[in-house]
């Protein structure tokens, strides 16, 4: 399989790639547990720090940046504190946020991630608290959105439609993002956590494996999955399996299954298929075929599953880990 090279990671500079979808805050609350309370049998924890990140297609737009590519963001935040911090995430990590619209009276999809330990233990997620979207006149706010998109679609190399759900994704926006791409003729990548099937007609489809056990059940093959990529119109089906690697499923060729590359124990999965979905997009963007692109995207998770919280992945770790994974190989004959 392709290994990161720094000759194919320098094709993906200034590869432009639309990230149309749900902006989520990951927020990481860290505390430290002092004592039990007096009022109920529950620990107590004194707050230390709290860090906002970009998580779900604002993630996937974070790790575009960070790979030398040109996110492009289209979705919306609240004109909340949490919308806020956001958008100050992004733009700090070289996301442009033109845009993304702030909506008036909408609440920021935040996820809360609460990290407790004693004082100088490790810090371990004890509870998450999810604040989901309430987006006023969903009607305008859909149209302002596909104007958003076919304005920043003009230039891309690649479309990203990344749907978690909380309703920034409508039926009439991915319409347009297939119109878009089919006039362009540029990949469009789609990712959906609970209606992959509502996403037929994209070039390539990323799901994860729970993703495609919702629709065929457990047990899948190989066979299923050719025949759902039939169903849904894919050139290309690229199936996550966490530290059992990658399935790709594409149009007129053999299943070719990809292991994972790395360590088999990840520190923290959050936010990993984010990653690759940014990866593949940018790979596929610079002209890579879907198995290169897919095993670019395949280094790009296994970087950033060793890492703790939502993160991303840059040029230089890929290839580093590129190297310590081949020198481990070599190690292993």
């Amino acid at each position: 399989m392709l290994r990161p090279t720094k000759a194919i990671l320098d094709t993906f500079r200034g590869r432009r790639v639309v990230i149309a979808g749900d902006l989520v805050a990951d927020q990481f609350l860290e505390g430290t547990i002092s004592r039990v309370s007096r009022e109920a049998p529950v620990f107590i924890m004194r707050h230390d720090s709290t860090e906002t990140r970009p998580g779900g297609a604002a993630n996937a737009a974070a790790n575009v940046a960070s790979l030398g590519g040109v996110p492009m963001v289209v979705g919306l935040t609240g004109a909340d504190a949490a919308g806020d911090m956001l958008r100050n995430a992004l733009a700090e990590r070289g996301v442009g946020l033109d845009s993304v619209l702030q909506v008036e009276g909408a609440q920021t999809t935040t996820k809360v991630r609460v990290l407790a330990g004693q004082q100088y233990a490790a810090r371990q997620q004890v509870i998450r608290i999810d604040y989901e979207a309430e987006v006023p006149n969903a009607d305008e706010v859909e149209r302002l959105l596909i104007d958003q998109l076919n304005e920043a679609a003009q230039t891309a190399d690649a479309i990203v439609v990344s749907d978690y759900g909380y309703g920034a994704v409508s039926p009439a926006l991915f319409e347009a993002a297939k119109r878009i791409a089919r006039e362009r003729n540029i990949p469009l990548v789609a990712d959906s956590r609970f209606r992959l099937e509502g996403f037929a007609g994209a070039s390539t489809a990323t799901p994860n494996q729970d993703e495609v056990e919702q629709i065929l059940g457990p047990g899948f093959t190989d066979a299923d999955c050719e025949r759902l990529r039939e169903r849904l119109g894919l050139e290309a089906l690229l199936v996550t399996r966490g530290n059992k690697g990658m399935l790709l499923v594409e149009n007129g060729k053999a299943p070719l299954s990809i292991d994972a590359v790395g360590p088999t124990a990840p520190v923290d999965v959050t936010g990993a298929g984010d990653t690759v979905i940014a990866a593949y997009a940018v790979g596929l963007a610079s002209g890579l075929s879907y198995a290169d692109a897919a095993s670019i995207a395949n280094h790009a998770g296994g970087v950033v599953v060793m890492k703790r919280g939502t993160a991303t992945a840059t040029a230089d770790e890929l290839l580093a880990f590129a190297r310590e994974a081949a020198d481990a190989a070599n190690q292993a004959l």
